[in-house]
């Protein structure tokens, strides 16, 4: 990728011009960065410590708080620092990067979902063949295959853009360099680039939609034959998921599934599923998960427990040394 037409750098119009506003929104995406910060990487450290955690849905969640959190870092720093800059600029090639690793992890989310959602269903509709279907082997191979479907979808959404010519407009209508805000700087008919660009997400996002509606459909049907307490005990497990699916699904497809026409809304999905919603889901996963909240606990008395130890430590050592 050459920088076209000596295209150096975009400047970014953000989400208001206004000071005051810019300030506000400091304070809270700032605030919003730093709970996705420490909700998921208390999950990260929850799922390893805990040798009970180490499931086939756990391992799912461990990277679906991973994503979150590479996810919101691909927008969220920049948009905080711009928040306090009169003039939001970016390289070229920083907006190439910030716009790969965005649909890098977003993909990855919505692959990992859908992972998380086929888990469910083996365990809900398979239990006798649960633990031979989704063996180690088979869960570090679902991953991997997420990972690489997410890397080669984020490849070609920057190249279908980034090989396009660039003039001297580079204003771009957003707090973040995102697909369908570039391509309209760009200097030349991008109406093929804009169908393609639309086939790929929509086939992403819409297909793994689907998927995952089908798999729910056969779930709550299965569920049906169950008692109470094993139909409520799944659902609270399948309630969390189908949350955070809802959160991130419907924003995504109501973005990306239509051609590159700008709402007055768009901003506003935009900071929903890209900061709001890997804010929520730690939050979902612990409140309406008995065997993390546990798992939380316990790593908290051990850590407490760590602290005094260490503390006796060292006031044994201190008289040692005095007498």
């Amino acid at each position: 990728m050459e920088v076209a037409n000596n295209v150096t750098e975009f400047t970014f119009l953000g989400l208001s011009q206004d000071p005051r506003m810019q300030l506000i929104f400091f304070a809270l995406f700032f605030l919003f960065y730093v709970v996705i910060m420490v909700g998921n990487l208390l999950i990260l450290l929850t799922v390893f410590a805990d040798a009970r955690l180490h499931t086939p849905m756990y391992f799912f969640l461990w990277n679906l708080s991973f994503v979150d959190l590479a996810y919101s870092s691909a927008t969220a720093p920049k948009m905080i620092a711009d928040s306090l800059s009169e003039k939001k600029t970016i390289s070229y090639w920083g907006c190439i990067t910030q716009m790969f690793t965005f649909h890098f992890f977003g993909c990855a989310e919505i692959f990992v979902l859908t992972v998380m959602a086929f888990d469910r269903y083996t365990a809900i509709c398979q239990p006798l063949r649960y633990t031979t279907i989704m063996s180690a082997k088979a869960c570090t191979s679902l991953a991997s295959l997420s990972w690489l479907g997410a890397l080669a979808h984020s490849f070609v959404q920057t190249l279908l853009t980034f090989q396009l010519p660039f003039c001297s407009a580079q204003a771009i209508d957003h707090y973040f360099c995102d697909v369908h805000p570039v391509l309209k700087l760009a200097c030349a008919d991008t109406t093929l680039v804009n169908g393609l660009v639309v086939a790929s997400s929509g086939l992403v996002s819409l297909g793994c939609f689907l998927i995952l509606l089908a798999s729910y459909s056969v779930i709550l049907s299965h569920l049906r034959k169950r008692s109470a307490e094993s139909r409520r005990k799944a659902l609270s497990t399948c309630g969390s998921h189908l949350t955070v699916v809802t959160f991130f699904f419907f924003p995504c497809i109501f973005i990306y599934l239509r051609p590159s026409t700008t709402f007055s809304l768009d901003k506003a999905v935009f900071v929903f599923y890209t900061t709001i919603s890997p804010m929520l889901n730690p939050l979902i996963y612990t409140l309406r998960n008995e065997d993390v909240k546990s798992a939380m606990k316990r790593l908290w008395i051990r850590t407490i427990k760590s602290d005094k130890e260490g503390k006796l430590q060292e006031e044994d050592i201190t008289i040692i040394m005095l007498s």
